[in-house]
């Protein structure tokens, strides 16, 4: 896709990945629509954007709210007058044994992680029919090719969403509508836990910065590629996982002990 002049609508433009993708989008000439409910962070985003002569709108929705995402959306595609681009990246994640994890916590990881992305989708896709062209990028996790302990929720909707992706690529393939899967392994954000980065320390679990992995995201937009899966040797670890997973099972034993000692830290 080509992004100057694009009208992009990001979800999770408050976080490390997010506003790192909205910085690239900026600089290559796209306008943007920032949606989530830290409005403070993201207004100091899109005035951070427009110093250096981009474009970014914001709109104030909790995007667990159904009538709120809704009306968000609808304000947004008016805002840039409609949409070419949709990056869901908005997500939360959660470092616990599952029997703790409450009822409440595994509904929200379920529908901010993998339904807030199909209705997004499924909100902003007519338009983009209608027009024969537009991109669905939806920002996905080695957790999706890998199912971790301790993540087994996060996991679950990051398996979910990828489902979702290839699904629907192949039922818009001929329309003009482009949809990318793109799995960063872990990244250094705030969604990280500080139990999930002593994890990290203890199991030498790599972690990449924020800006390197907008960049590859941002790359693989304008290339239209079908799915991207980022950092060695996990990408690899992830394919072996599709067909060898009693391997992955054996290989991740230890790993699995070690980083139990630190979900209740």
């Amino acid at each position: 896709m080509k992004l100057q002049n694009a009208r992009v609508l990001l979800t999770g433009g408050a976080g490390g990945i997010g506003s790192a993708i909205a910085e690239q989008l900026s600089q290559r000439g796209a306008t943007l629509a920032l949606i989530g409910r830290n409005e403070l962070v993201l207004r100091s985003l899109a005035a951070r954007l427009g110093d250096k002569g981009g474009s970014a709108h914001v709109v104030y929705a909790n995007l667990l709210d159904p009538e709120a995402r809704t009306q968000a959306v609808s304000q947004a595609t008016e805002l840039l007058g409609g949409v070419d681009l949709l990056i869901n990246c908005a997500g939360m994640s959660s470092f616990q044994p599952f029997p703790e994890q409450s009822p409440e916590l595994l509904e929200n990881i379920i529908q901010l992680n993998l339904i807030t992305p199909m209705l997004l989708t499924r909100q902003v896709l007519p338009q983009m029919l209608q027009r024969g062209g537009g991109q669905i990028v939806n920002i996905g996790s080695t957790f999706g090719s890998i199912g971790f302990a301790w993540f087994t929720a996060y996991s679950a909707s990051k398996f979910g969403l990828r489902g979702f992706s290839e699904a629907l690529r192949r039922e818009l393939e001929g329309s003009g509508v482009k949809v990318t899967y793109i799995a960063p392994r872990a990244v250094k954000t705030a969604l990280n836990s500080g139990a999930v980065y002593r994890m990290a320390e203890a199991t030498r679990m790599n972690l990449d910065e924020p800006d390197w992995v907008a960049r590859k995201i941002v790359t693989a937009i304008e290339a239209d590629a079908k799915d991207l899966h980022l950092g060695a040797p996990e990408k690899y670890f992830s394919r072996l996982n599709g067909f060898l997973p009693r391997l992955i099972d054996a290989g991740l034993r230890r790993q699995n002990k070690l980083m139990g000692q630190f979900t209740g830290s």
